[in-house]
């Protein structure tokens, strides 16, 4: 059984950070998202895996490497263009060859992997199985329709009128059959090859497609607000390590790492919160659910719940929440200009200015 990983994608939700670096690079707790797919793969005993990149495969190849690190053989296959995920498994055919295979989302996070899912496909080997998870909002997502059964009946992209809250998960396993459905339909109204109508084509063909609905933690770190969320799961899971320098001025309480070379001086970290190689935060508060990554500096400031990339810097600014830094950042203070309140009144007016 082979692997196939997408990392194309313009990843245009996290503009701006993904205008100069791929969204699959983005870290969660100080380790690219992409990482974690590829330690599912290579813990559900797949050791093939096909790479689809696309404008930031340069970026791509050069943080994955060969995918010894992983315990993986690395194939990259280039995408012109992000023309659907369909149409990443049809240009993947001839690695793919006749073999079996997971499609994976490399901006997907699934907490426990994926190595059950797989197990029950090699047992069982349907022509294809898809994830599902119950969303609030199925409209920004592929949607599985099932009958009383729990059979799947249909399946739409992104619907304006839901037929169910089933979205589906950016994992699918696959037999060889998908490539004959993905060659026999042709681009949606986005203009892409959709891996839900290759898939309905299985079910009009009577193929055998089943479903598993999981419960646990699943997010597509696709927007801002998804990344902090998936940063503050995985930090919760931190067994507390300190390799770096913590001052005699300094605390730091719960579960926090420090890395070597890090250093905390006349600070307070409370965690869980990961300080990164080479960073150094000074007179500051860093809060839980925080991650700053490898070289940056911080001083003078406060910083919670938010994601700090390589290289930046955070200096006297205060309080900063809720927020994702990219790399190479500068965050100051804005310089002093005088204020002045200009006024048009009416006669008898009473004006309240605060100063």
């Amino acid at each position: 059984m082979k692997a196939l990983v997408l990392s194309g994608g313009a990843g245009t939700r996290l503009r701006p950070i993904t205008h100069t670096s791929a969204k699959q690079l983005v870290p969660v707790a100080n380790k690219a998202v992409l990482f974690y797919g590829l330690e599912s793969i290579a813990e559900a005993g797949i050791t093939e895996v096909g790479v689809i990149v696309g404008d930031t495969a340069e970026e791509i190849q050069e943080s994955v490497g060969d995918g010894s690190k992983f315990g993986l053989e690395i194939t990259y296959i280039p995408q012109e263009r992000p023309l659907g995920l369909a149409h990443a498994v049809l240009i993947a055919r001839d690695w793919l060859g006749d073999d079996d295979f997971v499609m994976y989302l490399g901006d997907n996070f699934i907490v426990g992997g994926i190595s059950p899912l797989v197990d029950e496909f090699r047992r069982n080997r349907p022509d294809a199985q898809i994830l599902l998870t119950k969303v609030a909002d199925p409209r920004a997502f592929g949607v599985a329709e099932l009958d009383a059964e729990g059979q799947v009946v249909g399946l739409e992209e992104k619907p304006k009128e839901p037929k169910s809250d089933l979205a589906l998960v950016g994992v699918y396993l696959f037999t060889p059959r998908i490539h004959d459905a993905v060659r026999a339909i042709r681009p949606s109204w986005r203009g892409e090859l959709e891996i839900t109508h290759a898939i309905q084509q299985l079910i009009d063909d009577h193929a055998d497609v089943r479903c598993t609905v999981i419960k646990g933690y699943w997010k597509d770190t696709g927007n801002v607000v998804d990344m902090l969320e998936v940063n503050r799961t995985v930090l919760e899971t931190l067994d507390r390590r300190i390799d770096g320098e913590v001052d005699d001025d300094s605390e730091a309480i719960g579960r926090v790492v420090v890395e070597e070379g890090a250093r905390i001086v006349r600070s307070r970290i409370v965690g869980p919160v990961v300080i990164g190689a080479g960073t150094v935060v000074e007179d500051s508060y860093i809060g839980p659910f925080t991650s700053v990554a490898e070289n940056c500096r911080i001083t003078d400031s406060e910083l919670e719940f938010s994601i700090v990339l390589r290289d930046s810097s955070i200096l006297g600014v205060g309080r900063i929440e809720n927020s994702l830094i990219g790399r190479h950042a500068e965050v100051t203070p804005a310089p002093n200009v005088p204020s002045a309140h200009r006024l048009v009144l009416g006669d008898h007016s009473k004006v309240q200015i605060h100063t």
